[in-house]
């Protein structure tokens, strides 16, 4: 669905998305496994993959947790005189738990916290520095809003989905002084449901995303502030002023058809700006429900001027999950 998710309907992948929907989820308990390979087109053995799960306390009150792990293959590194230096496997993780609670029939909030560990080329020596993992600790600060509207043919729903995502410490992977900001990002979706019968409704979903750190400086390099000092600061330190600023929003579109609860089928877009990343792509899926069982099924087509290929480019990307409804317990 183009990347939305901080309004769309609670499940097991809320914690990555918004944690503080989970207190709305229909159903108890819920787990959910992806894969995605990662640039197919060239390798066959660098892949994302995450597990995440929930469970609800009691109606106002859950709790989440995921693991994600980015593998990037064998790779054999070589230094400036393309001497051999062996063949490493980097690779990378972070570990999510959150509690949520729902503060009013329409309103709940979210506190996720995660440690990051990323380890991407550990050993080398580089310019007399050895390389080492990097680590840091984050959070996440969520918000989620929803509420139903009956209707001659059954019932609508408006959601409105907020999150604060990866606040957390710098990372660096050597003794350096210099660290680099995480990519503490501030988003917020909106979601509106249709219910067309008794057997058929329709979302339709939007996200908007900007990333809360410092524009960086003509040699490339990130000022020297703080976290704090760069998150505030990323709201006006565009060299071009208002309009760079709008140039760094980025706009998730999407749109979702239910049959019966039981077959999905999803379409979205992706906008990036030019100067900001250039990522723009459609994306095309399907899901299935069979009682406690869902698969999940998408496609990312690269689009845009010159069609800027993308990492996910013609990849078929699939989650497996598993419910517990509450007459299961």
């Amino acid at each position: 669905m183009g990347d939305v998710g901080l309004a769309l309907s609670p499940d097991a992948n809320s914690v990555y998305w918004n944690l503080s929907k989970l207190p709305f989820a229909e159903k108890k308990a819920a787990i959910a496994v992806t894969y995605t390979p990662w640039l197919k087109e060239l390798v066959n053995d660098v892949f994302l993959a995450q597990v995440a799960g929930y469970t609800q306390i009691d109606e106002d009150q859950s709790i989440g947790a995921s693991m994600r792990y980015f593998s990037l293959g064998d790779i054999q590194f070589t230094d400036m005189n393309q001497a051999d230096n062996g063949t490493f496997r980097p690779r990378e993780f972070a570990i999510d738990a959150g509690y949520a609670r729902r503060l009013s029939q329409n309103w709940s909030i979210g506190l996720a916290l995660r440690y990051i560990h990323s380890s991407l080329a550990s050993g080398l020596t580089v310019d007399q520095q050895t390389i080492r993992p990097g680590r840091a600790m984050a959070a996440d600060l969520t918000s989620f809003y929803t509420k139903d509207f009956e209707t001659d043919n059954g019932v609508n729903t408006l959601s409105v989905g907020f999150a604060v995502t990866n606040i957390g410490t710098k990372i660096s992977y050597t003794q350096s002084a210099q660290k680099d900001f995480l990519p503490t990002n501030l988003g917020l979706g909106t979601a509106y449901t249709i219910g067309i019968d008794d057997y058929n409704k329709v979302t339709f979903a939007l996200d908007i995303n900007k990333l809360l750190v410092p524009t960086p400086q003509s040699d490339s390099t990130y000022p020297d502030k703080s976290v704090l000092e760069g998150i505030f600061s990323s709201f006006g330190d565009a060299p071009g002023g208002f309009k760079e600023e709008l140039h760094e929003l980025m706009y998730s579109l999407g749109a979702e058809y239910w049959y019966n609860n039981q077959f999905a089928v999803r379409a979205g877009y992706y906008n990036e700006h030019a100067t900001k990343g250039n990522r723009k792509f459609f994306t095309a899926g399907v899901g299935i429900k069979y009682d406690i069982f869902g698969l999940n099924f998408s496609y990312l087509v690269p689009s845009g001027a010159g069609i800027q290929r993308n990492p996910l480019s013609n990849t078929l990307r699939f989650t497996l999950s598993f419910d517990l409804s509450r007459g299961d317990e």
